[in-house]
Parts: C-alpha cells; sequence; structure tokens
C-alpha cells in the first residue's frame, strides 16, 4: 500500500512538474476554490485560503501536520514556532521571511492573517520543508515534502561569511527596507564572483577605500534581527539588485563616481544600484 502511495505521488508530481506556482493563471480564474493535496492526502482544513495577487496562499499549520503529525504550534510575541522531531519553524505575520532550522525562505508578498488564520505564500512553506507546490489542474495543488527536515543553518551557511555580511548589510542599510538590505548583500556576493574583486566575503567587505563603516568602525555594530536574516536570504540566493556591483546613497554622494561611470539598476530606498 506504501509503495503504490509512492508511486502515485510520484506520478502526480511528474505530470505537474511544469505548472509551477508563479504560473497560477488557471487557479486564479476560480478564485479560492481550490484543493490542497499534501503527499497525496487531501487537506481538508483550509481556514481561508486564497490566491491574492498571483500569489497562492494556505494555512500553515494543516500542510505542516500533514508531514509532521506531531507538530506544535505557539505564540509568543507576535510570532509563532512550530515544533516538531527535527524541525523549528517560526513565523513573524509582519515580516518578508520565516525561518527554519536556522535557516530563511524569503516571502516576498508577505504573509496575510483571515479570521485570526495565518496564511503563508505555498511555495515558500513547501521550500522550507524541503518541498515543491505545483498545480495539478484548474482545482487542485499538490504539496510535497519528506519528512526529513532540511539541512540546519550551521550545516548551510558559511559561519565567516554570515557575520561579516550581516554586519556590512546592517551597518550600510540598517534602516532600510528587507529588500534594501538584501541588495547591499548582494553587491558584496556579485563582488565575490567578480573576478575584479577579492574572491571571499571577508576580502571583498575589508578591500581598501570601497565601504565607509570599515573606515568609521560601525562594521563592528552587532547587526538587528532583520540584518542577519537579509544576510541569509542572500545565502540562500535571493537577490533584489540583480547584477550591481555598486550602490550610492544619492542624498550623500549626489554625484558619485558610480553615478557617472556605472550602468544604472536600480533605486531600492535610499540607495541607488549600478553594475
Amino acid at each position: 500500500m506504501q509503495t503504490m502511495r509512492k508511486q502515485m505521488i510520484g506520478a502526480i508530481a511528474c505530470l505537474a512538474v511544469s505548472l509551477s506556482l508563479a504560473s497560477s493563471t488557471m487557479a486564479a480564474n476560480n478564485g479560492d476554490s481550490f484543493d490542497v493535496y499534501v503527499n497525496g492526502e487531501a487537506i481538508t482544513a483550509t481556514y481561508g485560503q486564497q490566491i491574492s495577487g498571483g500569489t497562492t496562499y494556505v494555512c500553515y499549520l494543516p500542510v505542516i501536520q500533514a508531514v509532521y503529525p506531531e507538530a506544535t504550534a505557539v505564540w509568543k510575541g507576535g510570532k509563532v514556532t512550530i515544533t516538531a522531531d527535527g524541525l523549528t519553524m517560526t513565523i513573524n505575520p509582519s515580516a518578508k521571511y520565516l525561518e527554519c532550522n536556522g535557516r530563511c525562505f524569503y516571502a516576498s508578498t508577505g504573509f496575510k492573517m483571515v479570521n485570526e488564520a495565518l496564511l503563508v505564500p505555498a511555495g515558500v512553506l513547501a521550500q522550507a520543508l524541503g518541498g515543491t507546490a505545483v498545480w495539478f489542474d484548474s482545482t487542485t495543488l499538490y504539496i510535497t515534502a519528506d519528512d526529513t527536515p532540511i539541512a540546519s543553518g550551521d550545516k548551510t551557511y558559511s559561519s565567516d561569511d554570515l557575520f561579516w555580511l550581516s554586519r556590512i548589510i546592517f551597518a550600510e542599510s540598517g534602516n532600510q527596507s528587507l529588500e534594501g538590505k538584501i541588495a547591499v548583500g548582494n553587491v558584496v556576493l556579485n563582488r565575490v564572483g567578480d573576478s575584479r574583486f577579492p574572491n571571499t566575503v571577508y576580502d571583498v567587505i575589508f578591500q581598501k577605500n570601497q565601504f565607509t563603516p570599515v573606515a568609521n568602525k560601525s562594521i563592528n555594530r552587532t547587526p538587528s534581527e532583520e540584518a542577519v536574516a537579509a544576510a541569509k536570504l542572500c545565502l540562500e540566493g535571493i537577490n533584489t539588485a540583480g547584477n550591481s556591483l555598486y550602490f550610492v546613497n544619492s542624498s550623500v554622494s549626489p554625484n558619485s563616481w558610480a553615478s557617472r561611470a556605472r550602468p544604472y539598476v536600480a533605486t531600492i530606498g535610499a540607495h541607488t544600484f549600478f553594475a
């Protein structure tokens, strides 16, 4: 029976592989009327699941408990922490990321509270559970997830990279949005990958005459929680600054070298980014 169930899930996944959540047009045509399956089993407790702005939202707890039946959720300080064997997930409804086993997963459209139920983008939740979420047909969303927890942050991120990346993000953009913080981290990592710059996070940050916080020692300040999250998201591959190698606060340096000599990429908050 178990073998047959696994074969069924595998067949469904193969059929659905080309129907990503980013292409939710079919389901969007049906409003909030869609079924959710987790590993081949229907989720009956929906609690306001919906599609909004092209993003599919599902209630977090029924999905998690379909994978980890023993999972419990505790609200404290405006956040909910879900725990199970090998799993610790924290969601702050006002943030744009969730944390799972010390890692961060980007929810660019945020979360929703509907009738006291917390709704999470289905693709983000599935990713944090080590799986995927895909549309099988116009009314059926399939989430697949392994009951083997994802690798922890300690095993995923270089501690040295995370330490310095979070500090430069905080020093340069501590008062900026999460997108702006990620963008600053992107510039550092883009430089690491560019042969014209040093090839480690530390060496990029401490390259002579590049980052003001190194000169004024503000690089040594303890980063905020969101700055650390932004660094983790950068290390997870999230990018809001494209191929940028430079950024400038135009109100501080209105006629910077980068603004005159480098291609414009984007403006995020107080910073303008250049390639």
